[in-house]
């Protein structure tokens, strides 16, 4: 409710200035000035800029999106210091990885923490935890399994060391209830809303770059994009890659390219039934029809007219003989091995037909 009383007085403050520098009055610059200087004041204030979309805001709404489809023994199990292919790969090269891991996110944390309760001049350096004063009990690690069929014990799980140092297993992806009394489920998470909403987002401003706006199909293209985000959206693979924005900008592209070649063949057979039926076809078919004659293709050969190359020496003296005399002869240019191209062979530009 501030937010929106905000903006409806930024907006108030800029139409008055607007009418007192169009009244042209001794006071209206005065006034325009001190309008526009509160307005600013108010907008720095009041309207923060909000950002777009970052990598970091992506990983937090996948990994609670994911969470959505498991089951842990505490709340406190979901969050992952480290992911591992199996087991065999905790040792104790992956226990200080897991341990610098989970010290940086703590720093982080409280740094921000720190920062939301209003304290100024605050370093991150002040809030750093050391790796080594975590205990080994409390890290956690993600083991990737791609077998998730019912009657296959071996899926992405959460490990942690308990007190004797042996691995216990917290956590279970695609998993209802307990770790022994549970059962598997694929049908009971989803993703989290604002995840959504990021990938309407995502559709909505790759659509209008400008190598796509101008289609008039271009809602399809973003439906078609969002369609394929919601299949392939958790599927991405943290152990792999830390940028799902690149991860995703790729699936947005061969989605909105297939839209494209789709409607670019549906184009064609109507251009095709429109000339069988004696009709006039769509320009691009005009152009394809008139650039494919004979006609054009000989008169491209020469549409240049005759093409000479000449080396850089043979310019160096050129320039030389320029600044001398202000002018070149056409005799000058045989002194400088001014050679012609043939063209006989030159292909014209033939665009891809679809």
């Amino acid at each position: 409710m501030v937010a929106f009383l905000c903006k409806i007085l930024y907006t108030l403050t800029i139409f008055i200035g607007i009418i007192l520098g169009a009244l042209n009055s001794p006071y209206g610059a005065i006034q325009q000035t001190c309008l526009w200087s509160f307005s600013t004041t108010l907008k720095e204030r009041f309207m923060k800029r909000v950002k777009y979309l970052n990598n970091r805001d992506l990983l937090l709404q996948i990994h609670a999106s994911k969470n959505t489809y498991c089951s842990y023994v505490t709340p406190e199990d979901a969050q992952y210091d480290l992911i591992v292919p199996n087991l065999r790969k905790i040792n104790a090269s992956a226990v200080a990885q897991a341990r610098k891991a989970k010290a940086k996110r703590l720093t982080q944390e409280a740094w921000e923490e720190a920062k939301l309760a209003g304290m100024k001049k605050i370093k991150l350096a002040d809030y750093t935890v050391r790796p080594r004063k975590i205990d080994k009990t409390d890290l956690v690690f993600r083991v990737m399994m791609f077998d998730h069929v019912p009657m296959d014990d071996e899926r992405k799980k959460h490990y942690r060391f308990d007190s004797k140092g042996k691995l216990v297993c917290v956590g279970k992806s695609h998993w209802v209830g307990g770790m022994d009394n549970g059962y598997f489920s694929v049908d009971h998470g989803k993703m989290t809303n604002q995840l959504a909403m990021m990938y309407m987002k995502l559709c909505e401003r790759y659509g209008t770059r400008a190598n796509w706006r101008g289609y008039t199909y271009n809602d399809e293209m973003q439906s078609q994009a969002l369609m394929q985000l919601s299949q392939i959206g958790l599927q991405f693979d943290e152990s792999k890659s830390d940028n799902p924005f690149a991860y995703y900008t790729a699936a947005i592209t061969n989605s909105f390219t297939r839209i494209l070649n789709i409607e670019k063949k549906n184009q064609s057979i109507r251009d095709d039934l429109l000339e069988l039926n004696n009709m006039m076809p769509s320009f691009t078919r005009q152009n394809e029809n008139t650039t494919s004659t004979a006609s054009y293709k000989k008169r491209m050969k020469t549409a240049h007219g005759e093409v000479r190359t000449v080396n850089k020496t043979g310019i160096a003296k050129l320039n030389k003989k320029l600044r001398k005399t202000g002018k070149i002869e056409a005799e000058d240019f045989a002194e400088v091995n001014y050679k012609k191209v043939d063209m006989t062979n030159h292909k014209p530009i033939v665009k891809k037909k679809w």
